[in-house]
């Protein structure tokens, strides 16, 4: 791909929240890896697929194998795609976007909703800094049911049970067990036990 930057080197960059600049291996590599998960998530979008033929191409943007109870339906996008690790009987509807440099964790059993984007970098603030990345990860507990349209930014952790509305711009952590909506999200209440 990009010099001597391996895969596993790059994650563990990522991994430890340091930031990808210009110039760097570390850049060099994240820009050629996307190339390749491009051109995997454009056969992906561009014709049918049976659910066997759509994890086949989800296990090679993702490097490794994903569960054979995963469901999604295209299109879907992803910037990186080696760094989203899916848990047991997760159903991803069409539209969604993620950008998982910085690492998305799904749990068993979630839900995503159509046209959720889950965005695990920001761009330093700073002009002379706009360029480098910052990542940090975002992680769906057990049980999650995020609704349509709904964002995550990065560093958020969605506790086990949790339902994002529709719409919803989360920017901080969920606790277990609640719904939470609006721009920026809010708990609006809990979720009954049974």
């Amino acid at each position: 791909m990009s010099g001597e930057m391996t895969l596993q080197a790059f994650l563990d960059h990522v991994d430890a929240g340091r930031p990808v600049c210009p110039g760097t291996p570390e850049g060099a590599f994240q820009g050629a890896f996307a190339i390749e998960t491009q051109r995997l998530t454009a056969e992906l979008n561009s014709v049918f697929h049976d659910p066997d033929g759509i994890r086949d191409l989800l296990s090679r943007i993702a490097h490794r194998p994903v569960p054979e109870t995963l469901r999604l339906f295209p299109p879907f996008t992803t910037d990186f795609g080696a760094n989203t690790h899916f848990g047991d009987d997760v159903f991803i509807n069409s539209g969604c976007r993620f950008q998982d440099q910085g690492g998305i964790w799904i749990g068993d059993r979630c839900f995503i909703g159509h046209d959720v984007v889950m965005a695990t970098l920001d761009h330093g603030l700073a002009v002379v800094d706009r360029a480098t990345t910052y990542p940090a990860p975002i992680r769906l507990g057990d049980d999650v049911w995020v609704g349509a349209k709904a964002v995550i930014t990065k560093g958020v952790t969605v506790g086990d049970g949790s339902v994002v509305a529709a719409g919803a711009v989360v920017t901080r952590d969920v606790p277990a067990g609640v719904i939470v909506g609006g721009v920026p999200a809010v708990v609006l209440r809990e979720i009954p036990a049974s």
